[in-house]
């Protein structure tokens, strides 16, 4: 039997501490115990490279964002060499052929019909002379009115889009965004609600808590998101 074993990849933003070493100790511990029976075992991570935090950190230290995904990639490796995790493979999201593979499915989406294209209003900021990114977009959530980001609310689990924000401001200026029309692409999660209910009834092994958000968003019915940004990192 083969076993594979895909880690979560941190984010290349900043220092490994204590909490996020521990939520990738499982992964090694399963290798080492499907090994130890003998089993043929692949397990890969690597560093996040790409995204909104890592701009943003850029944007801080005025420097461009592979200065920074350089620095805490690279101190990632070092950190999992002296703990010794067993990684098969461990990798990072601005290699190439990490960048080959993830334009091949994204392809075969857009020839399937699962990705399609759409004008949209996206925050732009004057003072910025840019279209923001959902996290570089905060305010307060339409449903709880606790402090947000443009993607979510981590208080009340809310997905959000960043017009849906009161009180928007940057998080680059602290202007006020205001909003222009944008292409992208989306992906067609409705088209999968009744496979996705399906699936999740037949649910076994999961955790209670994932069981009940997920039938929560299904309940609410499944909404079309976004699978581009106005990033010109990743």
């Amino acid at each position: 039997m083969s076993i594979f074993i895909g880690g979560a990849w941190p984010y290349a933003n900043g220092s490994l501490h204590l909490g996020r070493v521990a939520s990738l100790l499982p992964g090694d511990v399963i290798a080492r115990y499907f090994r130890l029976k003998g089993e043929e075992v692949l397990y890969v991570s690597g560093s996040d490279c790409h995204g909104t935090p890592i701009s943003i950190q850029a944007n801080k230290e005025g420097v461009s964002p592979k200065v920074i995904t350089d620095r805490y990639h690279n101190e990632f490796v070092d950190c999992f060499h002296k703990m010794g995790f067993s990684y098969d493979l461990y990798t990072r999201t601005d290699h190439p052929f990490h960048h080959e593979v993830v334009q091949e499915i994204f392809n075969q989406l857009l020839d399937h019909g699962v990705l399609y294209k759409k004008a949209v209003e996206q925050t732009y900021c004057n003072d910025c002379d840019r279209f923001l990114p959902d996290r570089y977009v905060e305010g307060n959530c339409p449903h709880c009115d606790s402090a947000a980001r443009g993607d979510q609310c981590d208080v009340c689990s809310a997905l959000l889009d960043p017009l849906e924000l009161h009180n928007r401001s940057c998080k680059l200026c602290n202007g006020s965004p205001l909003s222009r029309l944008s292409d992208h692409y989306f992906l067609s999660l409705l088209k999968f609600q009744n496979k996705l209910e399906n699936f999740v009834d037949q649910a076994d092994g999961w955790r209670e808590n994932a069981i009940g958000l997920s039938r929560r968003y299904l309940r609410e019915g499944l909404q079309d998101r976004a699978a581009t940004r106005d990033l010109d990192w990743g």
